[in-house]
């Protein structure tokens, strides 16, 4: 079997409608400056705003398993640690269990397969030689925005007063919390001896946060799209310095999407 594999090649059925990184950032619709895109229970678009963000969730989780997988089987021992390939493997079974959660969910919420569509950018983070730099880019940066998204999802089904999605959002949530954690342990050992390979691969994080930022749609308030879920993150081991420079980050984009928003308006 070959390793390093490209996101073009990843098996899917006809029920998938796949897109690019570019076409996802790209189109107007889900990257309209002036929409609001809050898990807000009065909202009238709510209903559909959530099917769409549980959507994403399920086909970013088969990506996230995927990713894993691929970590786990691209580097011999001589490059990452036997014990490193273990933890993969067993972020690949609690990646597989988020598949079959994601999967009871969009069925709850009334979503179908490939109801919407897929972009590969959670993979192609995944696929850098380097395996520091898919520890930060995958591991850190975009399992803690799954720590983002399931508290506000969980907290979405609170508010519903949904027992099955809180449950099982808050089931997920756990579980990513212990893949960031993984993540920034083998980070630190593997580079304990090149800083600057540490810090190059941070600067790769902090690429992938700015990205996923959303236009500043991320925050720590109650009323942002996505919660920066502050308390989980610290359970993961991020520093409070870190936390603080996402918070500044997203904060520095709203006030761009909102002057955005306003020289066209």
């Amino acid at each position: 079997m070959r390793t390093q594999l490209p996101p073009s090649a990843l098996a899917r059925d006809e029920r998938f409608y796949r897109i690019t990184t570019a076409e996802r950032f790209d189109d107007p619709r889900p990257n309209d400056v002036g929409q609001d895109r809050r898990m807000a229970i009065e909202s009238d678009e709510v209903s559909d705003r959530a099917r769409r963000q549980m959507h994403g969730i399920f086909v970013g989780e088969i990506q996230a398993l995927e990713g894993a997988g691929r970590t786990a089987f691209d580097f011999p021992t001589t490059e990452i640690p036997f014990a490193l390939k273990l933890d993969m493997a067993r972020q690949c079974w609690d990646e597989a269990r988020h598949v079959e959660i994601a999967c009871i969910l969009n069925e709850h919420m009334g979503t179908q397969v490939g109801e919407f569509s897929e972009s590969t950018t959670l993979f192609e983070a995944a696929c850098h030689p380097d395996p520091v730099f898919r520890l930060a880019g995958v591991n850190r940066a975009l399992e803690g925005l799954a720590i983002d998204v399931f508290t506000t999802m969980r907290d979405f089904g609170d508010d519903l007063d949904d027992p099955v999605m809180f449950f099982c959002e808050d089931w997920m949530l756990a579980d990513e919390v212990t893949h960031v954690r993984m993540g920034s342990t083998w980070l630190r050992e593997i580079t304990s001896g090149d800083p600057d390979r540490r810090t190059r691969a941070l600067d790769f994080q902090r690429t992938v946060d700015a990205l996923f930022n959303f236009g500043g749609r991320r925050g720590e308030s109650r009323d942002a799209a996505i919660r920066l879920a502050r308390e989980f993150r610290e359970l993961a081991g991020f520093a409070t310095e870190e936390i603080d420079e996402i918070a500044e980050m997203a904060e520095a984009a709203r006030l761009a999407r909102l002057d955005e928003v306003a020289a066209t308006s």
